[in-house]
Order: C-alpha cells, then sequence, then structure tokens
C-alpha cells in the first residue's frame, strides 16, 4: 500500500521478531553451541537484508516465531501443577493423646502418634491401623478404581479417603516423608535430571552452518590464490555462495511443518507440548500404560448378575434397593446397570451401613443384605457351589457382593473395571508396530492378571508410585526409548521420568501438566495415531530439506561456473521457501 517506506517498514518488523532471535543466538553461542538454529535463523535474516529482500526476512522471522509459539504454548506451568498434590493431605489431624482427642496440624504429627480418622475424612499421614475396619479410597495413590477394604495392622496411605467407619491410625512416616510429598520430590528429581531433546533442526545445524562458510571462504581465496584468478570476481562469488547458503527455506522447513502437525493433531484431541515431543514419539520403542483410567474405562461396571435363590432380576432389583443415594463406585455401577434394564428399585427402610461388610435394609417388609461373601456367610450358608462360583469370579478380577433376602441367599453381583472398547486394537497397533508394551498398576495382582490376559499385555502389578517411575528407568537402562501412559497421581512421576509422557483425557490435572503430551478423547487407538503422525512429521521434514538444500546444491555449482548469477539464486531460494511451506501444509489434512 506504501511502495515508498516498503524497505523500512519490512526492516523494522523483521528487526522487531529477530532481536530476541539473535540474543538467544548469542548466549547459545557463548555457552558453547554457536550452530543453534536461533543462529541459523539470524544470518537467513541478515542475508536477507543485505541482498534488500526485507519482505522475506520479515515473512521468515515471523513464521519462525509463530512455529516457536506453538512449541512453548504448554511449557512452564507442571511445578506449580505439581504442588497443589499437597492439597490432598489435609492440614489438621484428630490426635489421640491422654484419653483425649484434639486437632493438630498435620505437619507436627510424630512417628507413633495415633490419629482418628472419621469416615469421608482424608487420611492425614502413612499410617497403620491400630483399631477398625473400612473401605479405603485409594485412588490417589495407587489408581485402583474400588475402594480397598482396610483392617487392623494394614497399611493406610496420607491422602486416602476412608469410606464408612472410623478408624484409629498409628502414624509411620512423618509429613515430610508420607506418600503425597513423595510424589512431589519423585516428579520434581524426575524432571530435573531428564535432559532436554535436542531437535533434530538443532544436530543438523552444527553441520550445515559451518560447511556453508567453510565452502564460501574456500570459492573466495582458493581460485586467485592457485589458479591465478581474479580477486575481486572470485570474492563476489564468495559471497555470492554465502548468500545463496542463507538458510530461509532451511530454517522454516522445520517450525511449518511442526506447526501444521501440531494444529493437526489438536484438532484429534491430541495435544503435544513442543516439537521436540512430537520427534520423539516417533523413535518410541517401548510404552507402559496405567490400567484405572487408561486402558480400562476407569469406573467398576456388572458384568454378570447370578441367581441362587431368586430370580436374577430380583436380585438386581433389591440390591438397587439398597445402593439408591450411595456415592460408592459398586453402588454407582449397579444403580447404572438397573437403569440399563428398565428397573425401578423399591424403596427401603432402615438403611445401615455396616462398616467393611455391606449394608442392609428393610424392603418389601423383609430384610436385605448386600455386602462381601464373608459377611454373608455370616447370616446364612453357603454352599460349595456358589462359593466355587464366587472364587471363579474373584479370579477373573471380579468384585463380587453377594444378596441375602430374609433368611434365603438370593445370588450374587460381580463387577469389574472393563477395558475400553478399542484398547485391544489400539495395543495390537503398537505391537504391530514393534512397540513393546507393559501394563504398570497399583492394582491388585488378580485383577490386573484377569485384564493383562484380555488385553494380551505384559503386566506389572501392586505398585507404588515410585515402582512405577523404577520401571520406567530400568526400561530406559535396557536401551528402550520409553513412553509412560497414565491419568493419576500415582502416575504423575513416571510421566516426568519417562522419555514422553503422555496423559489420558479426563485425568488428574497433575497427570495433564507432567505429561509432554495429552490424548484427550481418552482412546488407546489415539497413541498409535499420535506415534504415526510423528513419522509422518518427519518424513515432511526431511522432504522440506531435500527440496531446500537440493535447489541450493544447483544454484551453487552454477553460480560458481558463472552460468547464473546472484538474483536467480535468491529467487530460487524464496521458491524453495514457498516450495517447503506448501508441502508443510499437507500435514493439516485430517489424522485418519
Amino acid at each position: 500500500m506504501f511502495p515508498a517506506i516498503e524497505t523500512y517498514a519490512y526492516t523494522i518488523a523483521m528487526l522487531v521478531g529477530l532481536v530476541p532471535i539473535a540474543r538467544r543466538a548469542i548466549m547459545a553461542a557463548l555457552a558453547g553451541t554457536p550452530f543453534s538454529i536461533e543462529m541459523l535463523m539470524t544470518i537467513a535474516a541478515a542475508g536477507a537484508l543485505v541482498i534488500n529482500a526485507t519482505e522475506e526476512a520479515a515473512a521468515v522471522v515471523f513464521l519462525f516465531l509463530v512455529g516457536e509459539l506453538l512449541e512453548g504454548v504448554a511449557a512452564g506451568r507442571a511445578r506449580d501443577s505439581i504442588k497443589s498434590l499437597t492439597a490432598l493431605v489435609p492440614k489438621t489431624a484428630l490426635l489421640e493423646e491422654g484419653g483425649e482427642t484434639r486437632e493438630v496440624p498435620a505437619e507436627t504429627l510424630a512417628v507413633g502418634s495415633i490419629i482418628l480418622v472419621r469416615p469421608g475424612d482424608r487420611i492425614s499421614a502413612d499410617g497403620v491401623i491400630v483399631a477398625g475396619e473400612s473401605s479405603i479410597d485409594e485412588a490417589p495413590v495407587t489408581g485402583e478404581s474400588v475402594p480397598v477394604l482396610k483392617a487392623v495392622d494394614d497399611i493406610v496411605f496420607a491422602g486416602t479417603v476412608n469410606g464408612d467407619a472410623v478408624l484409629r491410625v498409628r502414624v509411620t512416616a512423618a509429613a515430610a516423608d508420607n506418600t503425597i510429598a513423595r510424589v512431589v520430590r519423585l516428579v520434581e528429581e524426575a524432571q530435573e535430571s531428564k535432559a532436554p531433546t535436542e531437535r533434530f533442526i538443532d544436530r543438523f545445524s552444527k553441520y550445515y552452518t559451518p560447511g556453508v562458510v567453510v565452502v564460501a571462504a574456500l570459492v573466495a581465496v582458493i581460485p586467485p590464490l592457485f589458479a591465478g584468478g581474479i580477486w575481486s570476481e572470485w570474492v563476489y562469488k564468495g559471497l555470492a555462495v554465502l548468500l545463496i547458503g542463507c538458510p530461509c527455506a532451511l530454517v522454516i522447513s522445520t517450525p511449518a511443518a511442526i506447526a501444521a502437525s501440531l494444529s493437526s493433531g489438536a484438532r484429534r484431541g491430541l495435544l503435544l507440548k513442543g516439537g521436540a515431543v512430537l520427534e520423539g514419539l516417533g523413535e518410541l520403542t517401548a510404552i507402559a500404560f496405567d490400567k484405572t483410567g487408561t486402558l480400562t474405562e476407569g469406573k467398576p461396571q456388572v458384568t454378570d448378575v447370578v441367581a441362587f435363590g431368586r430370580e436374577s432380576e430380583d436380585v438386581l432389583r433389591f440390591a438397587a434397593a439398597l445402593e439408591v443415594g450411595s456415592s460408592h463406585p459398586l453402588a454407582l455401577a449397579i444403580l447404572s446397570k438397573a437403569k440399563e434394564e428398565g428397573i425401578v428399585p423399591p424403596t427401603g427402610t432402615d438403611a445401615k451401613a455396616l462398616g467393611g461388610k455391606g449394608v442392609s435394609a428393610i424392603v418389601d417388609g423383609v430384610e436385605v443384605f448386600f455386602g462381601s461373601p464373608r459377611a454373608a456367610a455370616e447370616r446364612v450358608p453357603v454352599p460349595v457351589a456358589h462359593l466355587e462360583k464366587i472364587t471363579s469370579f474373584n479370579d477373573e478380577g471380579k468384585t463380587v457382593s453377594v444378596l441375602v433376602i430374609g433368611d434365603v441367599l438370593a445370588g450374587a453381583i460381580a463387577m469389574r473395571d472393563e477395558p475400553r472398547g478399542d484398547a485391544v486394537a489400539g495395543l495390537k497397533a503398537l505391537t504391530d508396530a514393534g512397540i513393546r508394551t507393559v501394563m504398570l498398576t497399583g492394582d491388585n495382582k488378580r485383577t490386573a492378571t484377569a485384564i493383562g490376559a484380555q488385553l494380551g499385555i505384559e503386566v506389572r502389578a501392586e505398585l507404588m508410585p515410585e515402582d512405577k517411575q523404577r520401571i520406567v528407568g530400568e526400561l530406559k537402562k535396557e536401551g528402550y526409548v520409553v513412553g509412560k501412559i497414565g491419568d493419576g497421581i500415582n502416575d504423575a512421576p513416571a510421566l516426568a521420568a519417562a522419555d514422553v509422557g503422555i496423559a489420558m483425557g479426563g485425568g488428574t490435572d497433575v497427570a495433564l501438566e507432567t505429561a509432554d503430551a495429552a490424548v484427550l478423547h481418552g482412546r488407546v487407538a489415539d497413541v498409535a495415531l499420535m506415534i504415526d503422525l510423528s513419522k509422518r512429521t518427519m518424513r515432511n521434514i526431511f522432504q522440506n530439506i531435500t527440496i531446500a538444500l537440493g535447489l541450493k546444491a544447483v544454484f551453487l555449482v552454477t553460480t560458481i561456473l558463472g552460468i547464473t548469477g546472484l538474483w536467480p539464486a535468491i529467487l530460487a531460494d524464496t521458491g524453495a521457501t514457498v516450495l517447503v511451506t506448501m508441502n508443510a501444509l499437507r500435514l493439516l489434512r485430517p489424522i485418519r
């Protein structure tokens, strides 16, 4: 619109963008890395400025900065998110001392103290139960989807939730050493010890930039010194070679491809925190999966309704009547199944929660009990055949609750956290690509083994957060490039320690922030798509570099031979910039 100020406007725009890039290039050079991508960018912009291609200089700097912005948009928040973990542990505890109970700050609890934990409270310290029996929701620490029944002498963890009975707990670890504090430390240590991944273009520039300078110098000096060439002519050709080597197309080849891939992935629900992550995904040779909420749906489902003394419909109807209003995961599974079957639960009265055993109520004028097989056996005889059936369900990793109506053993309901619908196909796609898969879970071994057999995956069970991190480290020592996929707080240390950490959608904020990438829709098959996107991107980058270097090589030779001058070479470089950008835009096509 204003040709008179074109040169000045483009120059100012280019300098505004180039100043921070050039500053980083100088700092990298002083730190021992003189041939970084930032140095390449600075040389390219300066070269374009020398030949008065100010609009190209401004455009290349702008596109480079857009790529950098996309790469860095998700960084820098992990530490604050990890610190928020400490909110899981209550600030106060009920301390029993001298026959009295008083509220004290949780951080002042000494090892050996006895604390009282009421139903619904979070446990304020690691410890051992000395009195009481209750279901404990351990999902924050182990990831296990179903609350675990704990009794005297069983270990409990800080940050877990007491279910339905009062517990007295002897403290075994001070606040600075409890489970949640250890998770925070493990994540921070893993992030600090994890070397930043070097991008391909950084590795390439180490050789390209000095190579161009050396060739230009040789062209300028050797013919006059050894072949009687005219100094002015060959110095001009040397400068031409230097300008031909200005890597405008080369510099933009990687950010353009990465920006297109990040955008394409985001539309499919695949979020990647930068180009280094995108490159690293394609190099994975082993992937460790969490179970609950990653390979499975993360909530129990009714798998079997078995009739013993009543019809199966009655079993589900009476069980649902006892669970109305409960927020327990197993209760929600039963109510969901009843709704699915079109069953309307009758109203119960005089409902009671029997700590660690089950629930009871009066339904249709009869006392009904629904709970553990052991508690049911205290009320009515359980025939051997029925016990064998219950045992077979347990062997399949299912949780079984038994229904007693009056003095009749009515039936049983089996529940399990079932695999995601696409888990088998998703894992097969990875193994077909030569990637080793392993399940790392805090769930009990029997449940994990049953799910693992169903999915055809190697299983490691009953793991604490530090165990998962240790196994990831062991796989890396064996020479694998390791990816870790999880959705919970308990996965955070392993996500941080892996070469690439991937959070499953719907997971905790801590997992999402600690991870390098996220699968927002929670599909296991999307992991294979993410890896495929990485490989497609790297192929595209290599194509772009081939285009850029191929044209440079042609005009390098023709310039030295005197066939073409400087301007055709500059025009070819501009054309190469357009070509590599158009090639990169192909990555915007939908992922399938």
